[in-house]
């Protein structure tokens, strides 16, 4: 009895062992996660079992190993006990073969189904050859892995079981017992938070088949919706059309148009501790929106000649020259602005006296970024705005990539060029010490 409940108490690390040469690590491994006061369970793949046999790990860990979907005939559904065991599952060493399983959904062995199967964080540390590394298929699947959410730790470059001195080493235990000590910080980082973040492009329909909108992906408001719930954090998540699943855990309220996003919005603000506006929301709408689909010259409410004196349009607001019949006419666009999302909020916080929820806005420009960044926090009202220059074609909108500048009262930094996934990671881990 007091053993389970010392078990209770203790975050339980999953350490699954694949076919490697370099298995012999995961016993230095596992020794360094229990002296880091975590309680390790071993799940061994067929291959590994050539190499480090199941009866050195029973002994370095104390705890049954699981080397089969069927070990238990008390516990038929092995992968399901384990997968909800686990704080954290790291693989180290993970092959190529498990690597790719893993990206592509495969659950056809205890280690795989217990992946697939579980909620908790995964740290893996890829060891393979170096040619296997640099094949287009491994390299892919270390990008969908890390987009997922996964933890790399490596591969670094040593004499590898080949003869050759190359890429595809595992990392040293140290760095991997390292990189899954801040992992199980990081998932309770953010416990007993609340977080509203509103992601991806809105659209603003000018007839049923056309809209003005932007090239959002919504990769990096999804990503820290993503990082958020792996902290422990209730997510909100209100996005704009996108192509992306969304994360696990998360509340995912989907929305059109920058009225619909604000209004979701409005419904979650108050009982928030956190609120990132990372949304690319259109600035304007359509005065009118019709009913049908535009025709070419046709005379629409929402439509009309350039010269019609009555017509009053923003600076950039004209339509490109369309054809009607055999002539060509140009036509303007009448728009009327959109609520401001954050400033609206922002002021109602305000209103109250509130110090929460804590304020991320986001700022897409082409130009003078810090300037335009600083403006933006004072008249929003903001606690942070987070700019990143979109006239880099590999940054921003649509890419995987992006470099940030964070801007504050207390000033301004810059990170490097990182994925998405990191850059949530960043976000996260700068803000965290305002919510806690």
């Amino acid at each position: 009895m007091k053993q389970q409940q010392q078990q209770q108490q203790q975050q339980t690390v999953l350490l699954g062992v694949t076919g490697s040469i370099a298995a012999y690590k995961a016993c230095e491994l596992l020794r360094l996660l229990q002296k880091a006061g975590l309680r390790v369970k071993v799940a061994l793949t067929e291959h590994a079992q050539e190499l480090v046999g199941a009866a050195t790990f029973r002994a370095l860990s104390g705890e049954p190993v699981a080397t089969s979907l069927f070990d238990s005939p008390g516990n038929p559904i092995n992968h399901i006990s384990l997968a909800e065991e686990a704080s954290v599952l790291v693989i180290a060493p993970c092959t190529a073969n498990v690597l790719n399983k893993l990206a592509s959904g495969v659950a056809d062995d205890l280690l795989t189904t217990t992946a697939l199967a579980t909620t908790a964080p995964l740290v893996l540390a890829p060891a393979m050859n170096a040619r296997m590394l640099r094949h287009p298929r491994t390299q892919a699947s270390l990008e969908l892995l890390e987009a997922a959410g996964a933890t790399l730790v490596g591969p670094g470059e040593g004499y590898l079981a080949c003869g050759e001195e190359d890429s595809g080493r595992m990392s040293s235990p140290e760095d991997v017992c390292a990189a899954t000590l801040e992992v199980l910080a990081r998932t309770q980082s953010l416990a007993g938070k609340r977080v509203l973040i509103t992601a991806g492009p809105t659209r603003e329909y000018l007839d049923p088949v056309r809209f003005i909108s932007s090239p959002s992906s919504g990769k990096t408001g999804f990503a820290l919706a993503r990082e958020a719930a792996a902290r422990g954090a209730s997510v909100v998540l209100v996005s704009g059309p996108t192509d992306l699943t969304s994360p696990p855990g998360v509340e995912y309220v989907p929305v059109v148009t920058a009225r619909q996003m604000l209004e979701a919005a409005s419904e979650h603000f108050d009982t928030c501790d956190l609120a990132i506006f990372s949304a690319a929301v259109a600035d304007f709408r359509p005065a009118e929106q019709a009913s049908q689909k535009l025709k070419k010259g046709a005379s629409l409410p929402s439509v009309v000649p350039d010269n019609d004196p009555a017509t009053v349009s923003p600076a950039g607001a004209s339509l490109a020259s369309v054809a009607s019949g055999t002539a060509s006419a140009s036509y303007s666009l009448t728009l009327t602005a959109n609520p401001d999302i954050l400033a609206t909020l922002a002021a109602r916080r305000a209103a109250t006296g509130a110090k929460r929820p804590y304020l991320v806005g986001f700022a897409a420009e082409t130009e003078d970024l810090l300037s335009n960044a600083r403006e933006k926090l004072k008249a929003k009202g903001a606690d942070l705005i987070v700019a990143n220059d979109v006239s880099d074609p590999a940054l921003g909108f649509a890419s995987s990539h992006n470099q940030l500048s964070f801007v504050s009262k207390e000033g301004s930094s810059q990170t490097a060029v990182l994925s998405k996934e990191h850059l949530a990671r960043h976000i996260l881990d700068t803000l965290t010490p305002e919510l806690c």
